[in-house]
Formats: C-alpha cells, sequence, structure tokens
C-alpha cells in the first residue's frame, strides 16, 4: 500500500524521491519504495529523511512507534532490587571491556575504588589507549550535597563521603585523557557507561544508595531507554565545573604544599 502521507510530504517540499535520496546517501529506489510500497524504512534513516522534510517520523511512518517500544524494552538486560545485589565482577567485568567510553556518574561512586581497587589504574589505562573516560561527582561544599545527607539521615555523612571518595580518584585529576568534573544538581539517578552497557542507581528518596535498584541497559539500534540516561548525563555535565576550580580542591592542594 503507497505511503501517501510521505508522497504529500515529498509534493509539498523542495525535494523528491530522487533528490531526497541523494540527500540521505541512499539508493533511490530504496525512497521509491518508501512511497509506492509503504516500506519503513530503518529507524536512523526515518528520523533523518523526517527531519529533512520538517515533519514528524511517526507521523509518516505509525508503526516507528512500536518498533521503538520493543527496541526500547530490549534494551534492558535485567534489574537488580538493591545495588548491593549486583554481582561484584559486573562492575569490573564492564570497566575492563570498555574501550570507547566511561562515564561515571554519582554523589560518591565510593564503592567502586572500594570493592574493586584496581579501577583507579584501569580507568587511566582506559585513558592512555584513548578511551574518552568521564568522572562526574558531588560538589562536598555544595547545599545539594548538604540536603542529600539530611534526605538519607546521614546528615554530615553525605559530605564526608564524598570527600573520602575524591581521594581516591585524586590522581585521575591530572591525568591526560580524564574529564573530571563535580556537580551541585539533584541526583535523580547514578548513572555509570561503559561504552553501550550501563548501570543505572534509581534512587529512592531517603534510601541508602545501596539499597535502591539497578537497572542494566544494553544499548540497541532503534531503541532509546540507553539514550535518555547518556542525555541526562549530558545535561548535567554541561552545567558542572572542572575538579580544579573548586574550593574542595584548592583546600587540599593548599594542605598537601604545607606539608
Amino acid at each position: 500500500m503507497p505511503n501517501e502521507r510521505l508522497r504529500a510530504t515529498l509534493l509539498d517540499s523542495d525535494y523528491d524521491e530522487r533528490s531526497l535520496a541523494a540527500e540521505l546517501g541512499l539508493d533511490p529506489k530504496s525512497v521509491q519504495r518508501w512511497v509506492t510500497r509503504g516500506v519503513t524504512p530503518r529507524r536512523n534513516a526515518a528520523l533523518r529523511a523526517a527531519k529533512v522534510l520538517g515533519v514528524s517520523p511517526v507521523w509518516l511512518w505509525p508503526n516507528l512507534e512500536m518498533d521503538r517500544q520493543a527496541a526500547s524494552q530490549a534494551e534492558i538486560v535485567t534489574l537488580y532490587p538493591h545495588r548491593s545485589e549486583v554481582p561484584r565482577h559486573l562492575w569490573l567485568d564492564l570497566l575492563q571491556s570498555a574501550s570507547k567510553r566511561v562515564w561515571l556518574y554519582a554523589n560518591a561512586s565510593l564503592f567502586l575504588p572500594e570493592d574493586n581497587p584496581d579501577s583507579i589504574e584501569i580507568l587511566k589505562r582506559k585513558a592512555d589507549n584513548g578511551a574518552d573516560v568521564r568522572i562526574l561527582m558531588a560538589d562536598p561544599d555544595s547545599e545539594m550535597c548538604v540536603r542529600r545527607g539530611v534526605e538519607e539521615r546521614l546528615f554530615e555523612g553525605i559530605p564526608a563521603r564524598v570527600r573520602m571518595a575524591l581521594s581516591y580518584y585524586a590522581p585521575l585529576v591530572e591525568t591526560s585523557g580524564i574529564a573530571f568534573r563535580l556537580q551541585s544538581e539533584t541526583l535523580y539517578n547514578s548513572i555509570f557507561i561503559y561504552d553501550d552497557e550501563m548501570l543505572i542507581n534509581q534512587h529512592v528518596y531517603g534510601m541508602y544508595g545501596y539499597m535502591a535498584p539497578i537497572l542494566h541497559l544494553r544499548r540497541m539500534m532503534g531503541g532509546d531507554f540507553f539514550d535518555m540516561y547518556a542525555r541526562s548525563f549530558d545535561r548535567v555535565w554541561d552545567v558542572s565545573s572542572d575538579i580544579e576550580e573548586s574550593k574542595f580542591w584548592k583546600q587540599r592542594v593548599a594542605t598537601m604544599s604545607r606539608h
């Protein structure tokens, strides 16, 4: 059955089947089949075509919504009821297997170096080998960090845990290839990205992090579950500051210079 919506959109645009195909780098016969046979393109091609034509991809190809939902559900590897139930080796396995990017976002991530003492050196090696390594942690002097302590009824314990964690991660601050920032935003989820795999600590108000659930995702073409959390990481990263600009780091440097 022909795709009359796509046909009409092309007529109202500056494109025809051949010029749209050229714009997308595709065979004109592929675009022709989209129009005359109602063939639904691959999701990436559909998104690009819709962007060029200035319309919604789901309006042109309604079944894309169903495909997206199925792909997003397929991205879920498993759900652990509590972070403490995640196999200890999984954190290290994902870190060791990553080659393109390692993005870590949490208030403290204290459990990572304490449970896996090799993780700091592994992060250095990843950066040396060209991986995009980003570490995003809480500013221990921020209002958000203090408020988090009240929410979890640990009070000054939360800023103290962050400072302790920052001491573990401190050797990475001046490591070439590693970007290190502190943030003062509300922590909705801790996000740990290893190439196309992701662990998400889904925080619950008043609950310790190790008691909250962990969602394990694996990125799949056509899904947007993984990408949604990656975009969240990007948003917080953009409004965060380099650790070397923080009060914490300046005090640390001053203390070390006196000894």
